[in-house]
């Protein structure tokens, strides 16, 4: 490769065809081209996601749309239960309350997964209008059962809308929006996605909409009745949109549809079982149980007490990229991602390096 390969949990690589597709030439965003390139990404983006409901692409980061969720799922005066096992449930829970709500927080220990009793046990106290749930937790390399968790919410607390973080695994694993009965999904463009940075994806239950009409104040960028109303009214967004990234994106997309999302869903959990087996073999353990990793990203005890940084400077001199621990676990763990474009013969070259470092550690 002419460049060093990304196996941290984003940015991602991005196919050469997909960063090519940037360099189209411009189209007025109120065009009827725009509104044609739109509409196809809105409709191949809720067969990801299989979803018939409303699906939404805004120019930010996943961190906007953790915004949007609380702006505009939570009314004056309720709770959100924010459910924190990680550093992106504690960023979405630092996000609830820099915007006025009664944040109830329930931390979790890292390495752990969000249970269903875990919420049932919280919940019971009434007073709440959102969860927010991080699905994949990226700095720790937990995978939360979002559908079990989403089944007891419908059944036992109706009134609650489930916000769900999906930003490293949406793209990687298969994520049901309508059968689970979520009201509410965000995403990133340069996770499993393997796009260029930049864009975030929603869906939103029709649930969600209606709660977004009793909210009084839900901001104007992120406000959902706003982008529905682009949508339906003209099949476009209320502001400039990023085209160059959604031309990546139909390319992308496409390039999605013809590997078929079961195989690509199967191939991220091969690269997982990959890794795991690769790291029993140097005497490496999971920082999450077993049952509970992420298909996209391994977090690894540093065991062997090597030295993180050296091991990355390493890697890197052989065009790798790793990921070393996340806040709190620096040079405790380290993190090798497997989503987006990695295949299990990227993953067998990085092996094969990191196997020559180790050889020489104690």
């Amino acid at each position: 490769m002419s460049h060093p390969i990304l196996y941290i949990p984003g940015p991602t690589e991005v196919d050469e065809s997909v960063l090519a597709a940037q360099a189209q030439p411009m189209i007025g965003h109120r065009s009827a081209a725009f509104s044609d390139l739109y509409y196809r990404l809105i409709e191949q983006l809720a067969q990801v996601f299989l979803s018939k409901q409303h699906v939404y692409i805004v120019a930010a980061s996943g961190t906007g749309l953790q915004e949007a969720a609380i702006r505009n799922a939570v009314r004056p005066g309720r709770k959100v239960l924010n459910m924190v096992a990680g550093a992106f449930g504690d960023r979405w829970q630092k996000i609830s309350v820099a915007n006025g709500c009664h944040s109830q927080r329930v931390d979790i220990p890292w390495g752990q997964p969000i249970r269903p009793q875990d919420v049932e046990n919280h919940l019971a106290a009434g007073g709440f209008d959102a969860i927010t749930i991080v699905h994949n937790e990226t700095s720790t390399g937990v995978i939360s059962d979002v559908a079990a968790i989403a089944r007891l919410v419908r059944q036992q607390f109706p009134e609650v809308l489930l916000l769900v973080d999906a930003v490293s695994s949406a793209g990687g694993v298969r994520i049901a929006f309508d059968e689970w009965e979520l009201d509410f999904l965000l995403t990133s463009s340069q996770k499993a996605f393997a796009l260029p940075p930049g864009l975030a994806f929603a869906v939103a239950s029709d649930r969600m909409l209606e709660r977004a009409r009793q909210v009084p104040q839900r901001g104007w960028y992120f406000d959902l009745l706003l982008l529905e109303k682009a949508q339906n009214s003209g099949r476009t967004t209320p502001t400039t949109p990023a085209i160059s990234l959604l031309y990546a994106t139909e390319r992308q997309l496409q390039r999605m549809e013809d590997e078929g999302l079961e195989n690509r869903w199967a191939r991220h959990q091969h690269c997982m079982e990959l890794t795991h087996a690769w790291a029993q073999k140097q005497g490496l353990s999971l920082f999450p149980q077993p049952e509970y990793a992420s298909p996209t990203v391994t977090c690894l005890r540093n065991d062997r007490h090597i030295d993180i940084p050296a091991l990355m400077q390493f890697a890197q001199q052989h065009g790798c990229v790793i990921g070393n621990g996340y806040g709190p676990l620096k040079n405790q763990t380290f993190r090798i991602a497997h989503m987006g474009e990695l295949t299990p013969t990227h993953m067998l070259r990085l092996f094969a390096w990191l196997d020559q470092y180790l050889a020489q550690q104690p």
